[in-house]
């Protein structure tokens, strides 16, 4: 096709843009079915696919050290979106709820007290039961502990009334909370207007977490590089008894005492 175009046409420019016009199109096309194929498959099994590449480029090539920044910016940014998530999804259903949402609400932090409390319970047991040692890559540092029960307190009650605009950045989420339900009973009040416009980011900030997860394979694969180029594959056998203690905990949790 190219030759025939330069056999008609006397002006080598515009041969040279048809040519590469041609050749980015099959590309892209090309590129298009793969990620079409890519995101068809289940993110299990998407994540599935990055654990084992990454272990065979951490047993291949360990001193590709680039490969671990994957894993670095995909934890990086879980922990910067899961504050503003928190604080989003909590203001805006408070704002938008309806007549009854108050008892609703208060059915579930009941029961998500229990089970949490329940899970706590089951995974203390499962810990004593299956004990599990773990090696990690830094020392940890002295931690002086809390002089009595009143320090604590408050620290409890200066992080529930912490600056609502630094409480994000630091990962508090007990600030994040209060703020979240005081500002969302505040906007109660608000015109439909304000309350369609917060759900709006609250749906804007969940698909930007959606985005988020969706590269978690990349992610896995940059953590898990950087897990077997350093430690080898030996550590798949500590942290697997260790997955297999979570997850039954996990299991007895839902299926017995749910």
């Amino acid at each position: 096709m190219n030759f025939l175009l330069i056999l008609i046409d006397d002006n080598p420019f515009r041969i040279y843009n048809k040519t590469i016009f041609y050749f980015i199109t099959k590309e892209g096309k090309e590129m298009k079915k793969l990620l079409l194929k890519w995101n068809s498959l289940g993110l299990i099994t998407r994540i599935v696919i990055g654990l084992v590449i990454g272990a065979i480029l951490g047993i291949t090539c360990p001193k590709a050290t680039a490969i671990a920044l994957f894993g670095d910016m995909f934890v990086g940014a879980l922990r910067a979106v899961a504050p503003i998530l928190v604080f989003v999804l909590v203001m805006s259903s408070l704002a938008n709820s309806k007549g009854n949402a108050a008892k609703n609400m208060k059915t579930i932090v009941v029961l998500y007290m229990t089970t949490t409390l329940i899970g706590a319970c089951v995974a203390v047991i499962g810990s004593f039961l299956f004990p599990q040692t773990l090696v990690l890559t830094q020392a940890a540092t002295e931690v002086t502990p809390r002089s009595g029960i009143g320090e604590v307190l408050k620290n409890l009650l200066m992080n529930i009334v912490s600056n609502p605009i630094s409480s994000p950045g630091e990962a508090n989420y007990i600030g994040i909370l209060t703020w979240a339900i005081i500002f969302g009973a505040a906007m109660k009040h608000a015109s439909e207007n304000s309350k369609k416009f917060l759900q709006d980011v609250s749906n804007a900030v969940t698909q930007a977490v959606h985005w988020i997860i969706s590269c978690a394979p990349f992610g896995i694969m940059g953590l898990v590089f950087n897990t077997v180029s350093t430690n080898g594959l030996a550590i798949f056998t500590t942290y697997g008894k260790l997955l297999a203690l979570l997850v039954g905990c996990m299991l007895f949790t839902v299926f017995v005492t749910n």
